[in-house]
């Protein structure tokens, strides 16, 4: 595995965005572990997550594209430190956009905050996790509404690894679905073999119990 990834799935448990016990999921599905990026408080925090989400956006699609979009809420915050992240390392000033959950009929009115769209702009989205692709089928709408953007990639923390509605992983349908490249800093998988039996700050995340329940977890919603 590639070092920066093992400090991602580090700075993940430092910052407790990656935990494991009992949790519901958006989508319903009740899972061992779960990611939560609104636990991401810190500006520091927040510059070394854009600056894991700037290198794996350059990794994997360039920099060719003209607005790096982050669903509301949890993708506005991501959504901005990655581009600051992308001006300050890599040269390249891209637009942030966002959407609100409310339309504003008063001063800056409208259903988006941030760089406006307009036709034939190259749109990357940017995400915390995608369990079933719920988040991705809500917002794509609204974009498309706002101007014929093409949709250049979507990037998330972590692929869960786990069927969307059919048996193909959500990342990957969502990918097929919108006709865009999809990808994640980490996978599941990714983590699971990290962290399994690993001591970090003084416990094992990934126990055997921890780990039976997982695997329990994938093989009722794991890609088949």
């Amino acid at each position: 595995m590639e070092g920066y990834k093992e400090r991602f799935i580090q700075f993940m448990v430092e910052c407790q965005v990656l935990r494991f016990g009992d949790f519901v999921t958006k989508s319903g599905r009740r899972t061992p572990f779960f990611v939560n990026t609104g636990f991401y408080r810190t500006g520091s925090q927040l510059m070394q997550l854009g600056s894991f989400y700037a290198q794996a956006i350059r990794e994997h699609l360039g920099l060719d594209f003209d607005i790096l979009f982050g669903p509301a809420y949890k993708g506005i915050p991501l959504c901005v430190a990655a581009s600051m992240e992308i001006a300050r390392e890599y040269g390249k000033d891209i637009g942030y956009c966002a959407n609100r959950k409310e339309e504003k009929d008063h001063g800056d009115k409208g259903i988006l905050l941030g760089t406006p769209l307009k036709d034939g702009d190259r749109v990357v989205m940017i995400e915390d996790v995608t369990t079933a692709g719920t988040s991705i089928r809500e917002t794509v709408p609204i974009l498309k509404a706002q101007a014929d953007v093409k949709l250049a990639g979507l990037v998330v923390s972590v692929d869960r690894c786990e069927r969307g509605t059919g048996q193909v992983s959500a990342l990957q349908e969502i990918s097929a679905e919108y006709g865009m490249p999809g990808f994640s800093i980490v996978t599941m998988d990714e983590v699971v073999s990290y962290l399994y039996g690993r001591e970090i700050g003084g416990r094992v995340l990934i126990d055997e119990a921890t780990k039976a329940a997982i695997d329990a977890y994938y093989r009722e919603y794991g890609v088949k």
